[in-house]
């Protein structure tokens, strides 16, 4: 392939959610310019006034003199040369649908944490079936990280993962300033697929909580959890070299099951209180991708028939509205 990666590469953030304001912060702290998709010129408004975004993660600081924002998701993609996908997975169709810019030479990032809830397939799947991206020109880029602390410059980690270790490397480049380090690989199915499976442990673990059970309790859930992490990605796309003890999997896992400032956690813990799902939805004002993650695997899963007693107890809660306490009852009985 040819490099797209130089030192006047474009980098365009397309979404406007916490996530992508934290990778927006990163990039201005790296590049002169960043491109910037947010959907709502009201948005943009308040931006270039208020120097923040006026919905989600308002602690970071960013400068729009060196923001090229735009609503129109058409002119960012064709005046940038990386896209850099951060949307919901349940919003991202809808937001396709105005696509008309080529994408052919363009390097795709997904940073989004779910499978496409109508498709049942992820972001990189989704590229290169529908739009014939290569996986060459594809890459994936996850946690362990939060945007809270981004936002505060705590030190945190990005694993960067693309089919060719150099094109990695390339991309890591992008990210690296004093509070972003990086760790690069070539597994794009497994570090995808593995954060969309964390999701789902994320609300087991805050739904735990919510029920009354114990660190013990919660210990053993999360080693679990990781086990069947493992079971899934080994069974569904084999890999000799994959190494599911880096921290885009393994740390993902934990940041996202214990942090205060996990979402889905925090979904988690609502219905184990007491919530009905709607509730819980409503209050957050935010989209717990785990909610739909344990729906697309559950029937993904019919094709790999991997034992996920975790996951499976997510499906029945929050799809078959089974009882949050009848539910952990069993599970912690199968759980070793």
């Amino acid at each position: 392939m040819k490099s797209i990666f130089h030192n006047n590469t474009r980098y365009a953030v397309i979404g406007s959610g916490s996530w992508a304001t934290a990778l927006i912060k990163i990039l201005q702290d790296t590049h002169d310019e960043v491109l910037w998709y947010v959907r709502d010129q009201h948005m943009i408004d308040f931006i270039r006034e208020n120097n923040h975004n006026p919905q989600y993660l308002q602690a970071a600081t960013l400068d729009p003199s060196r923001l090229k924002m735009s609503f129109d998701i058409n002119r960012t993609i064709r005046d940038a040369d990386v896209l850099i996908f951060c949307i919901p997975s349940t919003y991202f169709i809808s937001e396709m649908i105005p696509l008309t810019a080529s994408l052919e030479g363009k390097f795709i990032v997904t940073a989004i944490k779910g499978l496409i809830p109508e498709r049942n397939i992820s972001v990189t799947e989704y590229f290169n079936r529908i739009h014939n991206i290569p996986y060459d020109y594809i890459g994936v880029i996850a946690g362990p990280v939060h945007a809270e602390e981004v936002a505060m410059e705590r030190l945190s980690y990005l694993s960067v993962t693309c089919k060719k270790e150099k094109t990695a490397r390339k991309l890591a480049e992008a990210f690296k300033c004093p509070y972003i380090q990086t760790s690069i690989g070539t597994d794009i199915y497994g570090l995808e697929y593995a954060v969309v499976l964390k999701n789902i442990y994320a609300i087991a673990s805050g739904m735990s909580r919510g029920l009354g059970y114990g660190d013990n309790f919660q210990a053993v859930l999360v080693s679990c959890a990781y086990q069947e992490i493992r079971s899934f990605l080994n069974r569904s796309y084999p890999d000799k070299t994959r190494n599911t003890s880096l921290s885009g999997i393994l740390g993902d896992l934990l940041v996202t099951s214990y942090s205060q400032f996990s979402r889905n956690r925090s979904f988690g813990n609502m219905i184990g209180r007491g919530y009905s799902i709607k509730a819980a939805q409503l209050e957050m004002n935010m989209v717990a991708e785990g909610f739909y993650a344990a729906s697309c695997i559950h029937e993904l899963n019919k094709k790999y028939n991997v034992d996920m007693p975790i996951a499976e107890a997510m499906y029945k809660i929050l799809h078959e509205f089974r009882s949050p306490a009848i539910v952990f009852k069993a599970l912690s009985e199968q759980l070793k």
